[in-house]
């Protein structure tokens, strides 16, 4: 390894390695009389010298490139701006995910994901939209967020996963703009889904007349292999929603969350369409991802199409059912925007605030 490109010091190269580095010549200016110019020689063994060579600065400046949609229909009426509020979601990438899996993320230099260098980002950019509800998801740091939260005007609340993770959900919201009237969560775990959970909130606004909603966090499996895990975390999470709604009057429902799909997926059709009959979709596909990123766990293609009815079990609650159905109406909040991973929030409303 030559030094010039290592990023090591001598100090944890192997002695063999040490042995048969090259030792550094020490070029001194030779003595000049009066009125002479200094002369350096150029060491005969360096084809190229490159001064800036000790420096390794890095941009830390995080660069985003930003679409707004284009489809604001759901915000045209006079009832629906005055009742207008923000909500941002973000997965945050929990801090021992960073860390424990370094493979994922070799491209970024081990500083940038160290959380001393993430967290004072990760806060500046929630707070930059001055959003009055805040969800997040992979958050395992939820003390370190909460406190420079609460600065802000901010209360939270976190569910963490069941079993060995150490992550969670977490939602914060502005307590002079809500107040917080009920408070839920689902541990997937208890239905055989896996460690996952997600967050369900009744808000009341802080107003003469006072408006209510409910506000769902979630963050949906990740692995590709288990479409019917994912289906059936979905199916209970909507499940969940609507009958806090109708607890509260029909109230209107805001989902935000991961859920590790794509817009082209059968998930979010289930959503959108609130009916999916998934007996048509490859249970390989069943999330929407490009076949060929996850090609390790293709099977062989007589199996396409094949629903076993431990799996029907788990994405609709049956072992005989292959429809799915719900009764939100729910609009996308990027439908106009093309994305490759959809992490994203759905804004579903019965009746408009009125």
């Amino acid at each position: 390894m030559g030094c010039e490109t290592s990023w090591l010091s001598s100090a944890h190269l192997p002695l063999a390695a040490l042995a048969l580095r090259r030792p550094y010549r020490r070029w001194r200016l030779p003595v000049c009389s009066a009125g002479e110019t200094p002369y350096a020689p150029v060491p005969k063994d360096r084809r190229w010298y490159n001064p800036e060579r000790r420096r390794r600065l890095y941009n830390l400046k995080p660069v985003r490139r930003w679409i707004e949609a284009e489809d604001l229909s759901l915000s045209d009426s006079t009832d629906s701006r005055n009742d207008r509020f923000v909500l941002v979601s973000y997965n945050i990438l929990a801090d021992k995910n960073a860390s424990h899996h370094r493979d994922l993320y070799w491209k970024i230099p081990f500083d940038v994901m160290k959380w001393d260098s993430r967290k004072g980002l990760i806060f500046q950019e929630i707070c930059r939209w001055n959003a009055d509800i805040v969800c997040l998801q992979a958050i395992d740091r939820y003390e370190d967020i909460l406190m420079n939260m609460k600065k802000k005007g901010y209360a939270g609340s976190y569910k963490g996963r069941t079993g060995l993770a150490k992550d969670g959900c977490a939602i914060f919201w502005k307590v002079k703009r809500f107040r917080l009237l009920e408070e839920d969560y689902i541990e997937f775990s208890a239905f055989g889904l896996r460690d996952n959970v997600a967050q369900l909130f009744v808000f009341e606004k802080r107003e003469a007349d006072p408006r209510r909603l409910v506000v769902g966090n979630i963050h949906v499996l990740f692995n590709p292999k288990r479409g019917d895990i994912k289906l059936g975390q979905v199916r209970l999470l909507l499940s969940k929603v609507n009958a806090l709604s109708e607890k509260w009057d029909n109230i209107p429902v805001v989902l935000a969350g991961d859920f590790n799909s794509t817009p082209e997926s059968a998930i979010y059709e289930f959503l959108s369409t609130s009916e999916l009959d998934i007996a048509a979709h490859d249970r390989r596909y069943i999330f929407g991802q490009d076949r060929c990123e996850f090609a390790l766990y293709d099977l062989p293609s007589f199996l396409k199409f094949h629903w076993t009815d431990e799996e029907l079990k788990n994405a609709t609650g049956q072992s005989k059912c292959t429809k799915l159905e719900h009764p939100l109406k729910l609009h996308s909040a990027y439908a106009s925007v093309k994305v490759l991973n959809w992490t994203c929030m759905y804004a579903g409303f019965r009746h408009y605030f009125h």
